[in-house]
């Protein structure tokens, strides 16, 4: 019969390993912005993204809140998750034939591809949730000239 025995030494080395994992896993977010370029702040409404927020989502309802926004570290391309029981406003928004997608995405953002109409807003398409609204920047020229906001 061969039993197997851990010794002090191995087992010492395997408890530090999980520990460095531990602490090596709560940095990545950290981590993961690093290496992608990619930065997530959250507001807590309308006021607070035009107040603290680097990127311009002029599209956000005043009623917005619990909003998130990814941007790349130029701040160019950008999307935008909010939640509001507002509509758009149409004297900067249009609907449309979606013609282009984020190349920037939130956890819990819904499918843009499951969607074939947007609202044109300037240079962000910006699509219904269940209880908001996500945009993105850029949206493709053909979106940004429709817009009421481009002109």
């Amino acid at each position: 019969m061969t039993s197997h025995r851990t010794s002090p030494l191995l087992f010492a080395l395997a408890v530090a390993a999980g520990g460095a994992l531990t602490l090596s896993l709560a940095g990545c977010t950290g981590i993961e912005e690093a290496l992608s370029q990619e930065v997530t702040t959250e507001y807590t409404d309308a006021a607070d993204v035009a107040a603290r927020a680097d990127t311009t989502v002029p599209w956000l309802p005043a009623d917005a809140t619990a909003i998130v926004v990814k941007t790349k570290r130029d701040g160019e391309v950008a999307t935008a998750l909010a939640r509001s029981g507002s509509p758009l406003d149409t004297a900067t928004c249009v609907e449309m034939e979606r013609q282009s997608a984020p190349t920037v995405h939130i956890d819990d953002a819904p499918d843009v591809y499951a969607k074939d109409r947007v609202f044109a807003c300037g240079a962000w398409s910006v699509i219904a949730t269940t209880d908001g609204w996500y945009g993105w920047t850029p949206n493709s020229p053909g979106e940004k000239e429709k817009s009421p906001a481009a002109s």
